[in-house]
């Protein structure tokens, strides 16, 4: 209930020392408000419940080396605003290689040499997915190929659903350096 009472900027102090509660209760304070500024402009629950999580984790990281130029809310709306950019941005990137594909498919050129890199492409993904550590892998597999949700996976595995999203996208990472932002394109 003390923390409560802190201003944020007072927060901010106690949390550049490494204060947890402090974290915890400007989470309490803006959590709510980030996730409904997100979601009015990208309207995907899953992306902008991990949106809203990043920033309160990167908050955490940095945590000695943040600087808020204004208030604690103005710093956490332009970086809820900023991911939310990225994702887009990424996604347009996305989209046009995905049209490029299609064209190219559509063109029906050289089908059985197409068939032949898609496979290769399969057992390279397969090969990269089989060399994450154990526990990402299954949280992975499960996510991917069950299409279970992370609330789902946390259940069955008996870990919290921030722990899964986490293994989740730290696998989806992992895979984009070993496969290459081509590669990872295609099949996540």
């Amino acid at each position: 209930m003390q923390y409560q009472s802190y201003t944020d900027h007072q927060l901010l102090d106690m949390l550049r020392l490494g204060d947890k509660a402090a974290l915890n209760e400007i989470y309490t304070r803006y959590q709510g408000i980030l996730y409904s500024h997100a979601f009015r402009r990208f309207p995907d629950r899953e992306e902008v419940r991990d949106v809203v999580q990043d920033i309160f984790i990167n908050l955490w990281n940095n945590r000695a080396h943040l600087q808020v130029g204004t208030s604690l809310a103005a710093y956490l709306y332009t970086s809820v605003r900023n991911r939310l950019l990225n994702i887009i941005r990424h996604q347009k990137v996305q989209d046009a290689y995905v049209h490029s594909l299609q064209n190219f498919i559509d063109k029906g050129e050289n089908i059985t040499d197409e068939k032949l890199r898609e496979k290769e492409l399969i057992r390279l993904v397969e090969q990269e997915v089989a060399a994450l550590p154990a526990q990402m892998r299954l949280i992975f597999e499960m996510s991917r190929q069950l299409n279970m949700s992370h609330q789902q996976i946390a259940e069955e595995l008996n870990l919290s659903p921030l722990t899964v999203r986490t293994q989740v996208r730290n696998a989806l990472r992992i895979l984009k350096v070993r496969l290459g932002p081509r590669t990872f394109s295609i099949f996540f």
